[in-house]
C-alpha cells in the first residue's frame, strides 16, 4: 500500500503544525520507516556471505539521509562526482563506494581514485585505457543484450546505452588482466521498479554463469558478483509488494549451488535506491486554486519541480487529501501546478474528495527520485526538505532553493574571447 499505515499514524496528527511551520510545499521522510527496511533487507541477506547494499545515491542525495544508512552498514552507488563528495563527506571511503558512470570523463576517473578511492565499476570496454592509474579492484557492467528483457522504464538492454555487450566482457576483463588489476567484480542493472522478485534471482543467476565461463576461460576469482537495483514499490493501493524474503531465498540457493561446484562463492553486492526510501517520503502541497473548464482542475503550491515522476514516466502517485479520507469521492479531477507545460501533473483524472483552497494534499511515496530529479524550468524552485525523526521531532534537513541559487551562475567573472 502506498505510505505505509505507520507513516500516516505518526505524521497525521501533527501535519497541520507542520505546515504551519514551515510552509508548503515540502518533502517529509520517515526516518523509522527508513530505518526499518534497512533492517530488515540486513536480516533477509544475512546468511548470505560477502552481503552489502550500496545505496544508490542518485535516490534520495541528502547527507542526513544517508548518515543514517551508513550506520546501518550500507555503502554508496554514486554515478558523479558530486555523489562521490557527498558519499566521502559522510565518512564513506574505499570499498564503501561503487563508481557507477556512464559517459566517464578522465576528470571524473580521477576524483573517483582519488580521496581514498572506491569500486570502480566500468561501463565501457575503451575506458580501461583511459584509467589515470590501476585501480584496486575493477568491475563491468554487463549488458546482456537480446539474452534478457527489461522495462518499461530503463528500456531493453539492446536499446540501453549502458554497460559491456556480451560478446565484448571477456575481452574487456582480458584488457584489464593485462593492465595489472587483480582483484575483480561483475555488475548489471537491467531493470528498474520491478515488483517480480523471480526476475531478480534470474539476474543473479545469469551473472553467476558468466562467473564460471570467465573463471574457465581467465581463471578470475570474483570477489562480488552486483545484481543492481531496481526493487519495486507498490505505488499503487492495487500493487503487491515486493517479495524481498523470496527473492533472497531464491538468490542464497543459487550461490550455494555455485559453491558446491567450485569451493568458493562470491559476495552479493546490491544497489537499492527506491525500495529503502522511496516509501518513507511524502510531498505535502497546498490546494491554492480551482478551475472547471473541459476537466475540473485542482491547482496546488508544488509542480513538476517537486516532482518529475508523473510527467516523466505517466507514473501515478497515490494522493489523499488530508482530513478528509471519510469524506466520499466526487467527480475526477487533475491535480496541477503551475509550471507552463501541459504535463505538470500529479494526478490525472482521478477521484478525490472535494476540496477546498487551503487544503493539505499528500503525494505519496516520494522518498525517491522525487527531489533528487527536481529542475528549474520556467524558473520553479525546488522546495525543502523536512525529517520526522524516531523522537516525533521535524527537522529540516534541506532548505528550499531561493531566487539568489537560481541567478548565483550569474554572477562570474567577466571572460571574452577576442579574434583579431
Amino acid at each position: 500500500m502506498p505510505m505505509s499505515h505507520s507513516f500516516s499514524k505518526r505524521l497525521s496528527p501533527i501535519l497541520p503544525d507542520i505546515v504551519d511551520t514551515f510552509g508548503t510545499p515540502f518533502h517529509i521522510y520517515d526516518e523509522t520507516g527508513i530505518c526499518d527496511t534497512c533492517d530488515t533487507l540486513n536480516s533477509v541477506f544475512t546468511p548470505i556471505e560477502g552481503f552489502k547494499e550500496y545505496f544508490a545515491v542518485k535516490a534520495l542525495p541528502n547527507p542526513h539521509i544517508m548518515e543514517i544508512l551508513h550506520k546501518k552498514g550500507f555503502g554508496f552507488d554514486c554515478s558523479s562526482v558530486p555523489e562521490l563528495a557527498l558519499s566521502r563527506k559522510i565518512g564513506a571511503k574505499g570499498n564503501d563506494i561503487m563508481f557507477t558512470s556512464n559517459n566517464t570523463s578522465l576528470a571524473q576517473f580521477t576524483q573517483a581514485m582519488g580521496h581514498g578511492g572506491c569500486i570502480l565499476n566500468l561501463d565501457d570496454i575503451s575506458l580501461i585505457s583511459k584509467l589515470p592509474a590501476i585501480p584496486d579492484v575493477i568491475c563491468f557492467r554487463y549488458n546482456p543484450g537480446p539474452g534478457r528483457s527489461g522495462n518499461h522504464i530503463i528500456g531493453s538492454p539492446v536499446e540501453a546505452k549502458f554497460g559491456v555487450s556480451h560478446d565484448q566482457i571477456q575481452a574487456a576483463y582480458e584488457k584489464a588482466i593485462q593492465m595489472g588489476v587483480k582483484r575483480f567484480g561483475i555488475h548489471t542493472m537491467l531493470a528498474s521498479n520491478e515488483r517480480n522478485y523471480a526476475y531478480m534471482v534470474e539476474t543473479a543467476d545469469m551473472l553467476l554463469d558468466i562467473v564460471t565461463d570467465l573463471l574457465q576461460h581467465l581463471g578470475i576469482r570474483f570477489e562480488f558478483i552486483n545484481i543492481g537495483g531496481g526493487l519495486g514499490i507498490p505505488y499503487s493501493p492495487n500493487d503487491q509488494p515486493f517479495d524481498l524474503a523470496a527473492m533472497a531465498l531464491g538468490i542464497r540457493k543459487s550461490l550455494e549451488k555455485f559453491k558446491e561446484k567450485h569451493s568458493w562463492v562470491p559476495g552479493l553486492y546490491m544497489e537499492s535506491g527506491r525500495y529503502i526510501t522511496g516509501p518513507h517520503g511524502v510531498l505535502v502541497t497546498s490546494v491554492i486554486n480551482h478551475k472547471q473548464i473541459y476537466r475540473d482542475y485542482v491547482g496546488v503550491d508544488a509542480s513538476m519541480a517537486a516532482l518529475m515522476r508523473p510527467g516523466m514516466y505517466g507514473a501515478y502517485h497515490h494522493v489523499h487529501v488530508h482530513g478528509k479520507d471519510h469524506l466520499p469521492v466526487s467527480g475526477p479531477v487533475d491535480v496541477v501546478g503551475a509550471l507552463c507545460e501541459n504535463n505538470d501533473k500529479f494526478a490525472i483524472q482521478r477521484p478525490l474528495p472535494k476540496t477546498c483552497e487551503g487544503d493539505i494534499l499528500v503525494i505519496h511515496d516520494t522518498g525517491a527520485h522525487g527531489h533528487s530529479m527536481g529542475f528549474n524550468y520556467n524558473g520553479h524552485l525546488r522546495p525543502k526538505e523536512l525529517m520526522l525523526q524516531k523522537d516525533g521531532s521535524v527537522a529540516l534537513i534541506r532548505r528550499a532553493e531561493t531566487m539568489a541559487d537560481y541567478f548565483a551562475t550569474l554572477d562570474f567573472a567577466p571572460q571574452v574571447m577576442r579574434f583579431i
